[in-house]
């Protein structure tokens, strides 16, 4: 539909404003989402003492790619995003920007992240095109399964299995419970993000966990939030964790009653709300963890 629009000459200015709304970078929340399990994943593979290359290199690494999902997203779902009251001004939405010129975009995001991994070793290299792959996947899931965001999920803690061969060149248990976890608050949260849209996705055949739990939704996400809540404190009781840890998850669970809270009637605004709070969940178990090994 998008690619039948007249295109009008657009000033260098305006085709950048285009491009930042197309990437996301002026709405950050879902790159914090991936920096803080990354974060959790590279102190404890470091225990504690990062090295500086490795911050940087991940920093701008989940930055890029997610930008990098949300161009490769909206080209995806270029043709149904009018349709949808909260993405229906989306630049492919309304024709503001061509399919090619977006794919070129996502090619240029996808290279420069790569370019960093180069940086690492050969382990981590070999794990990134898993990463492509996922975050390739993701936009097309919707189509096909009611579980997109257990995909969703895979491709955001990607990033943590790579911490911990960047660090060591070896993934330890631990790396994959904290994946695990990952997987599991991905599915809650990006549940509650499905909500603000089931109505829409409803009349217009898009499937999302959100549909498919259907009047089970908030029972089924406080599930999935108690059981990554249980798979922090394994992972804290493993290696030993001090009262910080214990305090940031603390933290986080309060945060997760806050969010079935705002989520208790299913309307889009405070559902969008609860998805937006997960950042503040994220931060306090890092804060947690980089406070433990600030004071050892």
């Amino acid at each position: 539909m998008s690619e039948t629009i007249p295109q009008p000459a657009l000033s260098l200015r305006e085709r950048f404003a285009i491009y930042i709304d197309l990437t996301r970078f002026n709405r950050p929340i879902g790159s914090y989402l991936l920096l803080w399990p990354t974060l959790c994943a590279l102190w404890i593979a470091a225990e504690g003492i990062p090295d500086t290359k490795l911050i940087i290199i991940f920093v701008l690494g989940v930055f890029l790619t997610r930008s990098a999902g949300c161009v490769i997203n909206d080209f995806a779902d270029r043709k149904i995003d009018a349709h949808v009251k909260r993405t229906s001004q989306r630049p492919l939405a309304t024709g503001r920007i061509r399919s090619k010129e977006a794919l070129t975009l996502f090619a240029v995001l996808m290279l420069t992240a790569f370019s960093l991994v180069l940086f690492t070793n050969k382990m981590t290299i070999l794990m990134s095109f898993g990463g492509l792959f996922l975050a390739s996947l993701y936009p097309f899931m919707k189509r096909h399964t009611h579980l997109p965001q257990v995909v969703l999920g895979a491709a955001f803690g990607w990033a943590i299995p790579m911490a911990f061969t960047a660090v060591n060149e070896s993934i330890p248990t631990i790396a994959w419970l904290i994946y695990i976890a990952k997987i599991l608050w991905t599915v809650a949260y990006d549940t509650m993000y499905a909500m603000v849209d089931r109505d829409d996705d409803l009349k217009i055949g898009v499937k999302s966990t959100a549909i498919l739990f259907g009047d089970l939704d908030k029972i089924i996400i406080g599930a999935l939030q108690l059981l990554t809540l249980i798979i922090f404190l394994l992972v804290g009781q493993q290696l030993n964790f001090s009262w910080s840890f214990y305090l940031g998850v603390a933290i986080a669970a309060i945060l997760f009653i806050y969010q079935q809270f705002l989520i208790k009637d299913r309307e889009r605004e405070p559902c969008f709300k609860a998805f937006l709070n997960n950042h503040y969940a994220g931060l306090a178990v890092f804060a947690g963890i980089f406070l433990h090994y600030m004071t050892l």
